[in-house]
């Protein structure tokens, strides 16, 4: 907050933020005369999306009194964009200006009265916001040289001047020197202010004693305007052998002196592809302190030390564990850094903390390096921005975070040249696929505005400098946007490609754009109406990358906080997800431990991922364009324990992952379950042995046994199919009574399997619910797997498995039923019947002490008894004070809970949000409830396609359910022995409260989703048309060109804003009047100015007055109904009010949602 003097006494006081889209009508208002006479024609809207920062001054009310925005390139068009250095250099002689530290001017309005001292302000949080700057540089004509007031230095050019705003009017560089015991009273007030852990460490006159005790290994400095308000201690005497054994230090010489005698390299490495795009050069030339200038080749700097890994991830090393050894160079000569033990500065000149290193280096001259220790809790400070964060090993337990800083890196001038940059051609695919503009508005920017980059290698030495490489980048290609993709790792030959991937430094710069939801159109049932080829067409799926010049000046805020999730789950993946798509937020220490790593390494539609029913969550594509091995480290192995006093989790080969935060997400997994024992020979039956059953299988387990969990499970048990079963004679046991058994044997049958040999045994139920909860469907199947020839039995347990020669096989199974065992001769044994959790996930929960009971226990938001480790999933349940034990996440779709637990933590790290207020009292003892629904889809056998949409809750049988009174209503077209069987309920509220597909044809499950929680009206009044007879197959139903809205992604938005303008206070008054008015409106009609009104235009009417959209969208649904729609709007204007609202409105649905593809 500042305040500010008015030219007549007034006072404000003012705050600064950035300038955002819903100011441009209060800029507009600040406009007078005099501002297209110094700035020309000016488009608000297009400036805020071209500048590099704008700045608005609000005052305690919010109103809008300044605003400014600035480029990096000069005002009023006086020169090329990319070439106005040269320009300076020619016109305007002994100037210092630089890309580096030069902005200039495009705009300034402010209150009339106000404009001298927000003018200031303005400039001064400028200043602040970009430490590197030094000039600020307006152009205005000649001809209003006398309009303006003072400034630092003016300079004729022709018909225009150019006014230099130069830092040391506006902001203060500090003065570093050698500290006095004097300082001691200056400094301890700001050393006060700092958190408890430093008082508690250090006693009240530790700053003193630092002081007196200065030597040639031990220095301290003190920064001074006036007084003294910042203080460094420094120490020469570095161990840098701890870190060489807890950070890759590869980069920077292991921050040594180079040696004779150094081993920097493994005796085989590699070989690299050669890159025609590598070998360009890009020439930095770098003012040192001493006034050398050095000079760096671009491909000298990336041969010093770029690895293969480069090439298959991201710039974020990829950390997954590996049987062999990882070679770690050795380095033996002097230690080359000077360490900060400890650093203060007052927050009002901590943007000028880089100021300290000048002197510190020439307090060091044998010392390139310059590196801080930092906690890391401990949020991100000026000083350490400049520095460049050290990748630690993912086995590190030193608490803290290690950054860099070379006095190269302390330079001020740098020239970009001799590159090369190509346009991206697929702009309209990114839009339509691709969330862009979240942060671009792509009417302000050409085609040829937008570009791609292939490479970008920095010596890490200059990281800090990244985005004034992308800046300059963008200024001198005349570019306002760049996109990154990387592709996925499974498409092999794409490394060496460099449209395909390569590598950058840049990427953490960078902000990752969320892809859009698809529509799957219909393109023959649409004909003309059909998108473009360049939305439709398929691609290669890639993760998408981008900056901006708005976001170049945009810092992100960096968590160091160690976040480590157990379990590639899809609640771990979503929550990884949320976490990583966050562009304000950049996460260095996300890790995920996993059996098999990332899922989606394999290529798409592979065969193997038919074994186990799909959950929709994630698909190939999903996993393509999040990348997540770009920004997570990825550990293989599985917890075997968790420390929670010293904060590690054990992994196998007793490796530890130290952690601040542990989110649990492992899940369920089928187990190998026990036989009973029971001696089939004694003709035991079910009764005799089912309080023994189910137990966790203790023993070896026969390696043709299999319990399929991931996807990696299902391919390791297909190749061996492949190998031993599908050319040979032997039966497959199929055991359980999830759907998965169903999935199973149709991938069995798909191999090549004779039904014959498959053999299907079912366990007792326990419930009265099945895996399929349909009769129809369940009747089809049993219809299938007859006709394919596979034996079925039920209500079987395991009592033996004998073993023949081979003690490692299972040869013959024997089962108990109700009446009389049987045995079965076994090669192959594939177990559904045991899901629980883990033995060892359980044995890891136990000893920690977390409460387990029957699951892991948490609160509502996802708290164990630990308050560092959260956990979500089918893993955990609710506490028993909740009084909910048959309500846990297995009952909700695991994408949202994913999202909601990432939600939940994001409020310990992002400063942007608001605190949550407590809720009301009581409340905090019910369990959350989720709305997205749970999926299940697969092929079952006959090879018919499966998909079931359901609303979360805990389930029962569907016959109970339809005997309810509250039921609904249930649309069902086709049969399901005929593969043509498509299920509908509408609930009570006349909302889709679940969909059944079963299809011998594909059909698109994505678009399926979106219809579920829409109004039945809304799918052009379904229940309608159903009592009419006029639907015969809803298959078809749903492919019609009114239905693409629906499956539109941003049609909930739609619908939102729609509620939000009904429900606004303009509509409401219109809507009473209309109500008042409707009876002379209906009089008008009957005497013949319009033809009779249908029911349902009266009801249009009435719908409005009750604010529905869902009805307004429904009648205005047809071509037939928008003469009603226009006698509507007719009326708006007849009493002479606004319509705009209207016209957004009705609009829309009279184009009968046609152009879906531009919504």
């Amino acid at each position: 907050m500042t305040t500010i003097t008015s030219s007549r006494g007034h006072t404000e006081v003012v705050s600064a933020r950035r300038t955002e889209l819903r100011d441009v009508s209060d800029i507009i208002n600040l406009f007078s005369h005099f501002t297209e006479d110094v700035f020309g024609k000016i488009d608000v809207m297009h400036l805020l999306e071209k500048s590099n920062l704008s700045l608005i001054l609000c005052n305690e009310k919010n109103e809008v009194i300044a605003h400014a925005a600035f480029l990096d390139y000069p005002n009023w068009n006086i020169t090329d964009q990319s070439d106005w250095e040269s320009f300076l250099h020619k016109n305007y002689l002994n100037n210092k200006c630089t890309p580096l530290n030069t902005l200039f001017m495009h705009l300034f309005v402010a209150k009339e009265e106000y404009a001298a001292g927000c003018s200031q302000e303005i400039i001064r949080r400028v200043f602040i916001a970009i430490p590197e700057l030094q000039f600020i540089l307006l152009f205005i004509p000649l001809s209003l040289l006398h309009c303006v007031g003072e400034v630092c230095c003016v300079f004729l050019f022709v018909c225009f001047v150019l006014f230099f705003k130069y830092i040391e009017n506006s902001y203060h560089f500090l003065n570093i020197e050698k500290p006095q015991l004097e300082d001691y009273n200056d400094l301890m007030p700001i050393w006060m202010r700092q958190n408890e852990t430093l008082k508690e460490t250090y006693s009240e006159y530790f700053l003193a004693d630092i002081i007196e005790h200065q030597d040639e290994e031990n220095q301290a400095v003190v920064c001074e305007v006036n007084t003294a308000v910042g203080f460094m201690s420094l120490c020469s005497q570095v161990d840098v052998s701890l870190f060489h054994a807890c950070f890759d230090l590869g980069p920077f010489h292991g921050l040594c002196k180079p040696h004779p005698e150094d081993v920097l390299k493994a005796s085989q490495e590699p070989s690299i592809p050669e890159d025609r795009h590598l070998r360009r050069n890009l020439i930095i030339i770098s003012e040192l302190p001493k006034g050398e200038a050095i000079t760096i080749s671009h491909t000298e700097l990336l041969l010093d030390y770029i690895t293969y890994k480069d090439f298959k991830a991201s710039a974020s090393p990829l950390l997954e564990t590996e049987e062999k050894d990882t070679f770690h160079p050795v380095y033996r000569g002097a230690s080359n850094a000077v360490c900060i033990r400890l650093f203060c500065i007052d927050e009002k000149y901590e943007t000028r903390s880089l100021d300290f290193l000048h002197y510190v280096f020439k307090l060091f001259p044998d010392k390139d390096f310059c590196i801080i220790l930092v906690p890391h809790h401990v949020p991100e400070f000026c000083l350490i921005r400049s520095f460049v964060r050290v990748v630690p090993y993912f086995t590190t337990q030193l608490g803290h975070e290690l950054y860099v800083f070379h006095r190269a890196g302390l330079l001020n001038y740098f020239i970009t040249a001799d590159f090369q940059f190509l346009t991206f051609q697929d702009i309209e695919y990114i839009r339509s696929h691709y969330n862009i503009e979240d942060f671009i508005h792509f009417n302000h920017h050409q085609q040829e505005e937008h570009g791609r980059l292939y490479h970008f290698a920095l010596n890490p030495i200059f990281h800090h400098y990244t985005k004034h490489f992308l800046k300059e980048i963008l200024r001198l290609a005349h570019k306002s946007s760049l996109y990154y993709p990387i592709y996925p790792q499974y498409e092999e030959g794409k490394f060496q490609n460099p449209c395909a991937h390569s590598l950058t430094s840049a990427l953490h710069y960078m902000v990752p754009v969320r892809p859009r939801r698809q529509i799957v159109y219909p393109l023959e049932e649409l004909g003309i109406n059909a998108p473009s080829e360049q939305v439709s067409k398929d691609q290669l799926s890639y993760s998408l990358n981008h900056i901006n010049r708005k976001l170049i000046t945009e810092s992100k805020t960096s968590i160091n906080s160690r976040i480590v999730v157990v379990g590639a789950s899809d609640v771990g993946i979503s929550f990884l997800e949320t976490l990583v798509f966050c562009p304000h937020l950049k996460f260095n220490n996300l890790t995920l431990i996993s059996i098999h790593g990332l899922p989606g390494k394999d290529l798409p539609a592979s065969k193997h991922r038919r074994f186990l029913i799909n959950s929709h969550c994630f698909n190939d594509e999903d996993y393509a364009q999040m990348s997540l091995c770009s920004w997570v480290n990825i550990v293989v192995g599985k917890m075997i324990g968790i420390n929670r006093t010293a904060k590690y989790v054990v992994i196998s080969k007793q490796r530890k992952v130290p952690y601040d935060y542990l989110v649990l997400c492992m899940g369920q997994k089928y187990q190998v379950l026990s036989p009973t024992g029971a001696d089939v020979s004694k003709l035991p039956t079910n009764r005799d042995v089912l309080s023994e059953w189910p137990q966790r299988y203790t023993g070896k387990v026969p390696s043709n046994h299999f319990t399929l969990n991931d996807d990696q499970d299902c391919l390791k048990a297909m190749h061996w199919l492949e190998e031993n079963i599908v050319n040979s004679e032997g039966n497959v046991i199929v055991y359980g009574n999830t759907i998965d058994i169903y999935t199973t044997v149709e991938t069995l049958l798909s191999l090549g399997i004779n039904g014959s040999r498959i053999h299907l045994v079912q366990p007792p139920l326990s419930s009265n619910v099945t895996c399929l909860n349909n009769s129809e469907i369940e009747s089809a199947v049993q219809e299938a797997l007859s006709e394919a020839g596979v034996s079925v039995y039920y209500d079987s347990i395991l009592a033996q498995w004998s073993k023949g020669d081979d003690p490692d096989l299972i040869t013959c199974a024997a089962f108990t039923t109700n009446t009389k065992p049987f045995k079965l001769q076994c090669s192959a044994f594939f177990s559904f019947a045991y899901r629980t959790v883990d033995y060892e996930t359980f044995k890891a929960i136990n000893d920690a002490c977390l409460v387990f009971d029957g699951r892991l226990v948490i609160d509502t938001e996802f708290h164990t008894n630990d308050v560092s480790i959260r956990a979500a999933g089918s893993l955990t349940k609710y506490s028993r004070k909740y009084y909910a034990d048959e309500c846990t996440h297995s009952n909700f779709n695991s994408k949202e809970i994913g999202f909601e637990l990432a939600t939940s933590m994001l409020n310990l790290f992002d400063p942007t949000l608001k605190p949550f207020s407590k809720p009301p009292e009581g409340m905090d003892s019910l369990i959350p409830m989720y709305k997205g629904c749970k999926i299940k889809g697969g092929i079952l056998p006959r090879g018919c396609n499966y998909l079931h949409i359901s609303k979360p809750e805990i389930p029962i049988h569907l016959d109970i359910e339809l005997a309810l009174s509250d039921h609904g209503m249930e649309i069902i077209t086709g049969k399901a022995r005929h593969g043509n069987y498509f299920r509908m309920h509408i609930n009570k509220y006349s909302m889709v409260d679940s969909i059944t597909c079963f299809s011998k044809t594909p059909f698109p499950v994505s678009n399926y989703i979106c219809l579920y929680g829409q109004h039945e009206r809304l799918l052009n009044d379904l229940h309608y048309r159903w009592n009419e007879g006029q639907i015969t197959d809803l298959y078809s139903y749903f492919r019609e060109p009114w239905s693409m809205a629906i499956y539109h992604d941003r049609f909930i938005d739609l619908k939102k804003e729609l509620r939000q303008i009904l429900l606004s206070e303009q509509v409401r008054k219109m809507t009473s009047k209309c109500i008042l008015l409707f009876g002379q409106f209906v009089s008008v009609v009957h005497f013949g100015f319009f033809p009779h009104p249908s029911p349902k235009a009266l009801c249009f009417c009435l719908a409005i007055s009750f604010g529905k959209p869902e009805q307004i969208l429904y009648l205005a649904g047809g071509f037939h109904q928008v003469q009603h729609i226009v006698w509507f709007h007719f009326f708006g204007i007849f009493l002479d009010l606004s319509v705009e609202p209207f016209t957004k409105l009705l609009c829309f649905p009279a184009q009968h949602f046609c152009i879906t593809h531009a919504v």
